[in-house]
């Protein structure tokens, strides 16, 4: 068969790069909250994949602040003429990280660290996964646990992913969190010693950060990798997270320098920090959006009506203004307007609480009827403030008749209820991840996203054949037209309200040097330094 080449490794793509004189002694992240731990295929908040990030890589990246796909853990790959072969061909040399106290590797990274990382999550009946069971939401979100029909190692340092059908964002896929490459042999040592589930808390990689001890609310340190395998992203001796939940303390510190990054500021914060010599502000557009999701297997929103009604009677532009500020966009459509495919032709059909309050009447919901509205616990880019948010979708929909009871939960326990179905409706929001739309329209909107990010718990068979063809088409033409078809089907059923697009805005020290806001929200570290 006859293969064309996509993306090959230049000289060894950073192997005869030199590692700094000195390092940095230690650079402190102010985050918002607790992972779940650090198994990343596990989870599907930016938390959780911020904290995994240090410690992994994948078999090919984002380039950092970009959308492009480079080599990794895979130094160049192929696609055959059908595009159902994807031929890996592996970087010699890579190390995992050497934890002493909890495993110490006998070999380099290798085609077997790839097979188990994958075939745990396709395989239930992999011993590993039956050994430590969990989900991976964003696997069988994007159908990837029914598309992959086999991977196969070919040689000790080549690997062959072979598809059931053309997936056109295959590679921008692997190169997500969920795909970090685990050590094989430190899951078999972890299974003969009975402990699977240290794979969760005890993380080994291969990345520029070891990961060395977790305190659940307080912090996370991890040390720079004297090993790494492109020792030029190695600046920093320890990489430490702070974890503060209250934007108003993370500020405070990055102001006493006690943390020299970090993220999410209120809107009312910015000009006070742009203002501040000792700091810089990186302001970005934001490829993200905050959304309302109907659970429509809860009554009365598995009614259209009921949802055409509710998203009446949202006042979004007040909502825009006092939540986001000056840092918001009214959103219209199911995803960000600057990915590509985005239907403008979309319109919002205005607030009109009078026309809800009729709707819902004739929907037969009656007066004073209890829901609940479940808030985020953390701020988003997507949403700075969601309990400023749910009071005043409480009082919007008070107006039509509906007693509204605001319910939240720990980030982790929220995420989790969500996803079971538990809530009535929930604010939520998401970051893009890839670039390509099936990370909207498939991921988040999709039946097999049902349980992982599809919050609505909302499957409709017209809109999934369209979201799945378009998957197997590369022609971005052709695409466009599936995907813009998929928007306006999911326009007139209503799962969702969108709310507001909103401006990345990254606080941190005048200090820190070379730090790179990634379009898909995520806080990446290599390669960063402090004066």
């Amino acid at each position: 068969m006859r293969h064309t080449p996509i993306y090959a490794a230049l000289l060894g793509f950073g192997l005869l790069a030199q590692a700094p004189a000195g390092l940095a002694k230690n650079l402190v992240f102010c985050s918002e909250g607790s992972p779940g731990g650090f198994d990343t295929a596990q989870y599907t908040s930016a938390t959780d994949n911020d904290a995994a990030e240090p410690i992994y890589n994948r078999l090919v990246e984002f380039e950092r602040g970009a959308t492009a796909v480079k080599p990794a853990l895979a130094k160049s790959w192929e696609v055959s003429d059908d595009g159902l072969t994807y031929t890996f061909h592996l970087r010699e040399g890579v190390k995992f990280h050497n934890n002493n106290k909890d495993f110490t590797p006998s070999r380099d990274f290798n085609a077997d660290d790839v097979l188990f990382t994958f075939n745990r999550m396709l395989d239930r009946d992999h011993p590993f996964r039956k050994a430590y069971p969990t989900e991976f939401p964003y696997f069988v979100g994007m159908s990837l646990d029914k598309n992959i029909a086999r991977i196969e190692k070919t040689a000790p340092m080549t690997v062959v992913f072979t598809l059931n059908s053309i997936d056109a964002a295959f590679v921008q896929n692997l190169a997500m969190s969920f795909a970090a490459v685990l050590s094989a042999e430190y899951a078999e040592q972890l299974m003969t010693s009975g402990r699977p589930s240290d794979i969760n808390q005890k993380p080994i990689g291969t990345g520029p950060f070891v990961f060395q001890r977790y305190q659940k609310d307080s912090q996370i340190r991890y040390r720079g990798n004297k090993d790494y395998w492109d020792p030029s992203q190695v600046k920093i001796e320890q990489l430490i997270f702070s974890i503060n939940t209250d934007p108003s303390v993370r500020i405070q510190k990055l102001r006493k320098n006690e943390c020299q990054v970090t993220l999410h500021p209120r809107p009312a914060d910015l000009d006070a920090l742009k203002s501040d010599p000792k700091l810089q502000v990186i302001e970005k557009p934001g490829f993200n959006l905050g959304y309302i999701a109907y659970n429509v297997q809860h009554k009365p929103f598995d009614q259209l009506e009921v949802r055409q009604a509710m998203d009446m009677a949202v006042n979004k532009p007040a909502i825009v203004k006092a939540v986001y500020q000056e840092a918001g966009q009214l959103a219209v459509g199911s995803m960000p307007p600057t990915q590509w495919s985005y239907d403008d032709s979309i319109k919002d059909a205005g607030y009109n609480p009078q026309k809800a309050r009729e709707l819902l009447k004739a929907a037969g919901v009656k007066e004073g009827t209890e829901i609940t509205l479940w808030a985020m616990p953390v701020q988003r880019p997507y949403n700075p403030n969601a309990k400023l948010m749910a009071e005043m979708l409480q009082a919007d929909w008070g107006k039509v008749g509906l007693k509204v009871k605001i319910v939240s939960y720990e980030w982790g326990e929220y995420l989790k209820r969500t996803k079971d179905g538990e809530h009535d409706i929930s604010l939520i929001g998401w970051t893009g991840d890839n670039g390509d739309p099936d990370n909207w329209l498939g991921t988040l909107y999709s039946c097999d996203a049902i349980g992982s990010n599809n919050y609505s718990m909302w499957c409709d068979p017209q809109y999934d054949a369209l979201v799945k063809k378009a998957k197997t088409i590369t022609d971005r033409e052709q695409r466009t037209l599936l995907y813009q078809q998929a928007q306006q089907r999911l326009r007139q059923q209503l799962p969702i309200t969108p709310i507001a697009h909103s401006t990345v805005n990254q606080p941190l020290s005048a200090k820190v040097v070379d730090f790179k806001v990634s379009p898909f929200g995520r806080n990446n570290f290599s390669g960063v330094s402090t004066e």
